[in-house]
């Protein structure tokens, strides 16, 4: 079965034996009062791999983005979510709104909407915190965030990201989304999950040290939660590790599997979205799901929310090229039986 629907976009997979060998995996109390071993380098090292000065490690984006969110809610704020934005995040600002921050979505990259907000809430006496996705999966470019962190700036406010998609992919060494565009500035914090590009489910929240500060000391995840453990720990280690020695090649096999993809395609006169990004999305294909499962090839059919629907394929740095190839035959084939050449 040639599979496309699994998100670890550099192959990084962290078998056991290539871990640093641990005593215990969690110390049996929570981050609040005792660190476990290594926890603070590796959150150092991320820190600088995203161009932050801080970073805080937790469980899951879920919780990151509770707390996040939590901390924030005792603010004069205005939550403006971009339409594209993840939906963990949103939950998490859900939950805010319930606390008596007001929430607005905007349509997603809309940034004269998005603009048309933070007049109305700096009336209320409101500041901004903008919510969006360093890459929407699916889409031909990323939403504009240098003009998301100047509105933000220029408001008094903040501009959140979850950069979970784009961490390891995009930047150099794979740094993400600030250092993919050139942004800077303390009023931006950045989420994301290493469970995607470096193939880790580790959540790291990265920003000013004076903001990660105040994080630290709020934090209700840090207090009431376990940690991360010592085996996630480890196989963050190694991500970080084999990062420094091979994350350039190992992006720029993905670039050329996704560019293979892209004009097998395109000669086809098939319709695909997704840009250079390795989540490659062809609209109105749902329903080949199933005859591609029938015949070897698994891929992501997607519903209502993308309209017709779509057919998703999450191209990966140990896909062989002869892999992509069988199965665009196969995709071909089944596309010109069902739509014709083209769509």
């Amino acid at each position: 079965m040639r599979d496309f629907t699994s998100a670890l976009y550099l192959g990084m997979r962290h078998p056991s034996p290539a871990l640093a060998p641990w005593q215990a995996l969690t110390l049996g109390k929570p981050a609040a009062l005792q660190e476990a071993a290594g926890a603070r380098r590796v959150a150092a090292s991320l820190a600088r791999l995203q161009g932050c000065e801080a970073a805080c490690l937790l469980p899951s984006t879920l919780h990151l983005f509770f707390d996040v969110f939590g901390m924030l809610a005792a603010d004069r704020l205005a939550i403006l979510a971009d339409g594209g934005s993840y939906p963990v995040a949103r939950w998490a600002a859900a939950l805010a709104q319930a606390r008596g921050l007001p929430l607005k979505l905007f349509y997603a990259g809309d940034y004269l909407r998005l603009q048309q907000l933070v007049s109305d809430f700096a009336r209320q006496e409101r500041r901004p915190l903008i919510l969006a996705d360093g890459y929407q999966p699916g889409c031909d470019s990323a939403p504009p965030l240098a003009r998301y962190a100047q509105v933000a700036r220029q408001g008094g406010g903040y501009l959140l990201l979850d950069d979970t998609q784009v961490l390891g992919i995009l930047g150099p060494q794979g740094g993400g989304s600030l250092r993919a565009q050139g942004l800077r500035g303390d009023h931006i914090l950045i989420g994301a999950s290493l469970a995607k590009g470096f193939g880790v489910p580790l959540a790291v929240l990265a920003g000013s040290a004076a903001m990660l500060q105040r994080f630290a000391a709020c934090s209700q995840t840090r207090v009431h939660c376990s940690p991360p453990s010592a085996a996630v720990l480890a196989a963050a280690r190694r991500a970080l590790d084999v990062n420094a020695q091979w994350g350039d090649v190992l992006r720029s096999r993905l670039a050329a599997r996704v560019a293979q993809w892209r004009g097998g395609l395109a000669q086809a006169g098939i319709a695909c979205r997704g840009g250079d990004f390795p989540v490659q999305r062809l609209p109105g294909c749902a329903g080949l799901a199933g005859p591609l499962q029938a015949a070897g090839v698994l891929a992501l059919g997607q519903g209502q929310q993308y309209g017709q629907g779509a057919l998703t394929f999450l191209l990966r740095a140990d896909h062989a090229p002869h892999e992509l190839e069988q199965a665009m035959a196969i995709l071909k084939q089944l596309h010109r039986r069902r739509y014709g050449r083209t769509i």
